[in-house]
């Protein structure tokens, strides 16, 4: 081997990140994408959306925000934006030098720090829009589903440090893909509620759509949710010796789910005050990501372990 090829091969093994490593930092990646919807959700339900009317800056020639709530509110949520940027690229960056890992883990890992970069561009378009309801809901929906795909990276980097395990039956896997759809939908249906009901920003916020008519669809998605997680976390039950983590999985996310409804029982009945909504959005992100997490180790399997 010449001296090019041992620094090259020296220069490969320097840079290289354990899959260990890789996977605490799909961690923290996945919490600051959970951090920023909820301040996004924050800006929102406060109405300071327009707090900054320029984009990077909050006004033009001065970055800074003035003395004012609406401004220090968004001018919070740019800066939390910018760290969650910096999590994602290192998520990238780190993906690529994780040899271990698989090349499709890989490409979804730039696929989230590209889908979390975009957001800067939409949200300085939907402050031009003065913030067109469907531009917002668009916002949040790609924050969502950027959330989702890191927690299938973080899952693939658990796989990769521990390991695949058995296969789970079709039925099972076809369960999930169910399951993954019907949250999609009550997550959609969720933000359109929001959107379209009594604001707690005040009178002045663009409503998307009526509010009972979303509201009406929202409890269906929630009774077409709620049964095919049901029918699943039975199954995980029944199958317990050989899937161990199933029913684990499930009584987690029903925890969550029970959580999500009280809150959304008791801030209907409340007039929507914002901080109690945005404990609402927070908890959805989190039940979003703890179904994508289930679903995707239905599909793709993971062996035990204490970590």
């Amino acid at each position: 081997m010449n001296s090019a090829s041992q620094a090259l091969s020296t220069g490969r093994v320097r840079f290289a990140v354990s899959a260990e490593t890789f996977r605490r930092v799909a961690f923290v990646a996945t919490g600051m994408l959970v951090l920023i919807v909820a301040t996004g959700a924050t800006v929102r339900l406060t109405a300071s959306g327009l707090g900054c009317e320029h984009w990077p800056g909050c006004q033009p020639g001065d970055p800074f925000p003035k003395k004012g709530y609406h401004s220090y509110i968004e001018f919070s949520n740019r800066i939390v934006a910018a760290f969650t940027v910096l999590a994602t690229l290192i998520l990238a960056l780190s993906a690529t030098m994780t040899h271990s890992l698989t090349r499709p883990a890989k490409v979804l890992a730039w696929v989230v720090f590209v889908g979390t970069l975009g957001q800067a561009p939409l949200g300085a378009i939907t402050v031009y829009f003065h913030l067109n309801p469907w531009l917002v809901l668009t916002h949040l929906l790609l924050s969502l589903a950027v959330l989702g795909i890191c927690v299938v990276v973080l899952i693939e980097a658990t796989r990769t440090v521990r390991g695949s395990a058995e296969p789970l039956p079709s039925l099972a896997r076809f369960g999930g893909a169910l399951l993954l759809v019907s949250v999609s939908v009550l997550l959609v249906a969720g933000t359109i509620v929001t959107a379209s009901g009594p604001h707690p920003g005040g009178q002045d916020v663009r409503r998307l759509s009526s509010f009972k008519p979303a509201l009406d669809w929202h409890v269906r998605a929630t009774a077409v949710f709620g049964v095919v997680f049901l029918a699943l976390a039975l199954w995980g039950w029944r199958n317990r010796a050989r899937f161990p983590w199933l029913p684990r999985a499930s009584a987690g996310l029903f925890g969550l789910l029970a959580l999500q409804m009280t809150i959304g029982e008791v801030q209907y009945r409340t007039r929507l005050p914002w901080w109690l909504v945005l404990i609402h959005v927070t908890v959805a992100a989190c039940v979003f990501a703890w179904t994508v997490g289930l679903v995707a180790r239905l599909w793709r399997p993971v062996a035990p372990g204490r970590a």
